[in-house]
């Protein structure tokens, strides 16, 4: 058990546990099962000439440049993804590998996320001339409203997005018939309008198999006493879904994202998509068998199809909301072997004033090359860090990451710890250093900290600061165990495994297309 459990109560959630959830169905859903027809699934992996458009975004955007001499099929995917950075990236490197295979791939983004995404490209084609068309529908909020508070904008999307949706694939329908949806499983809701349509549906996993029991246990953590109805936690345990898989906290549950009420609202929404995405046939997860075997011993529906890497692609991926900074390429070409400290922190981090400069310091006195990526609105107030970035350091705003993690020059991994980072850092055998902010981020901590050995977690000073000289000391730990780099290097072999010809998410992979095709 980790320092963290050492005075809090800790308790097993059985896995019989787990199994029971995932069959609690209301009367209506049990009913929607047996008047439906059954139901096929997809996967996915390739991509397409991006529309130029600015800032008007029309119902409807598809790319008319397909020069990819392809197989071409007759199947047409559509892929909706929750909207946020961590869910839309792996979900295109989906649509992209299906869209390569020679299917017709729709991909639906929010209004507001697809202007992002144009606007990182910069109005740039993609260069494999394969198809991935782009649309999007409104999200419910108003262009100023903040898109951050998770809670207010679930509400909005339960209002608007249903029917919305439904208005998209009927005027598509109209000329190439939408034959599968593909749903983001936090976006569960959409089962029913796939269901009212007559279009069969697969869930998509973007996230640990773990965390998605975790969600599917939400009904038992309530039954125990843990959580209370609205997600608030009743008193504090350390629990494990599994008895070797990794520990979450009751303070930490995937739900505790902004403030109470934020929380509350977001609690509600997975429920609610949760219940629907269980009733769904096919059921994949951007996972690797092996890193989660226990977890997928008791979730059999779920299939392991990772790791979907952007490394699988050239150019764009058309994911990213904010530009990439492909010069730190170069940079990382002038360094030693395994001599620079990566620093990303995802999409939603935000650090304050006092322990940006920290970590700035910390950086300094390892006396180490870094790269540091500096995402617009990282910090809560403006920040100069010019000062820090020497002849040892590069600081960036965006990277393009799964490139920098298979560099040779890179070290270690400094990371929040979101489950595209762990996956990417996994499958370049790269050792992390762990700092979770919020989420299932402590939820992977524990897998690379307490399961996988692969990585060190970064420790609190009683002020709630990650001192430099905190940090500096693990980062010359992590660098000088030569058991944690032998571990990382072995799980990267076995990502390779996974999906090389014969692997099982290759497998996986390919059965689920045959479906979609049949």
């Amino acid at each position: 058990m980790n320092k963290q459990a050492a005075n809090t109560t800790f308790r097993l959630l059985p896995l019989r546990d787990f199994r029971s959830t995932r069959v609690m169905l209301r009367p209506s859903a049990i009913e929607a099962i047996a008047s439906k027809p059954s139901v096929r699934a997809l996967s996915g992996h390739s991509f397409a000439s991006l529309p130029t458009e600015e800032d008007k975004i029309p119902h409807f955007l598809c790319s008319v440049s397909q020069t990819a001499k392809r197989k071409m099929r007759n199947s047409h995917v559509l892929l909706l993804p929750f909207p946020a950075q961590g869910h839309v990236n792996p979900l295109m490197h989906f649509a992209r590998r299906i869209a390569n295979l020679g299917s017709k791939v729709t991909f639906v983004n929010t209004d507001f996320n697809l202007r992002r995404v144009l606007s990182a490209m910069g109005g740039r084609s993609d260069p494999t001339g394969s198809c991935v068309n782009l649309v999007s529908i409104p999200d419910g909020m108003d262009p100023e409203d903040d898109r951050t508070d998770i809670g207010k904008l679930c509400e909005a999307m339960l209002i608007t997005m249903p029917k919305k949706l439904q208005d998209l694939i009927e005027d598509i329908n109209k000329n190439h018939p939408i034959t599968c949806i593909v749903v983001d499983g936090c976006m569960g809701w959409a089962r029913e309008v796939a269901d009212k349509l007559g279009i069969q549906v697969a869930m998509f996993w973007p996230a640990s198999a773990a965390i998605f029991g975790q969600l599917a246990s939400i009904p038992n953590l309530i039954r125990d006493g843990c959580i209370d109805s609205d997600g608030y936690s009743i008193k504090k345990q350390m629990i494990q879904i599994s008895p070797s898989g990794p520990i979450f906290d009751t303070d930490n549950l995937a739900w505790k994202i902004g403030n109470a009420y934020s929380q509350k609202g977001f609690f509600k929404y997975i429920e609610r998509v949760m219940e629907d995405s269980q009733l769904i046939e096919w059921q994949l997860c951007n996972s690797i068998h092996e890193l989660e075997a226990e977890v997928f011993s008791f979730a059999p529906k779920l299939l392991p199809i990772g790791p979907l890497l952007a490394g699988y692609d050239t150019g764009n991926s058309g994911a990213q909301f904010w530009p990439e900074d492909s010069s730190c390429l170069k940079w990382l070409d002038q360094q030693p072997s395994q001599s620079v400290i990566y620093v990303a922190f995802g999409s939603f981090t935000i650090f304050d004033q006092s322990q940006l400069q920290e970590l700035a310091l910390g950086l300094k006195l390892t006396n180490k090359p870094f790269l540091w990526v500096v995402r617009p609105g990282t910090s809560t107030q403006e920040s100069n860090l010019n000062e820090f970035e020497d002849s040892h350091g590069k600081i960036i705003s965006w990277a393009p990451q799964q490139k920098v993690l298979s560099h040779p020059a890179i070290a270690c991994f400094v990371s929040h710890c979101g489950w595209n980072s762990t996956i990417e850092g996994v499958s370049n055998g790269v050792p992390f250093l762990c700092w979770p902010y919020f989420a299932d981020q402590f939820f992977n901590k524990s897998y690379i900290c307490d399961v996988w050995k692969i990585g060190l977690g970064l420790e609190k000073d009683e002020k709630g600061i990650i001192t430099k000289e905190e940090f500096k000391q693990k980062v010359e730990l992590l660098l000088g165990d030569k058991i944690i780099r032998k571990k990382a290097l072995e799980l990267k072999q076995i990502a390779e495994n996974n999906i090389g010809e014969g692997g099982q998410s290759s497998t996986n992979f390919s059965n689920f297309i045959k479906w979609v095709d049949a």
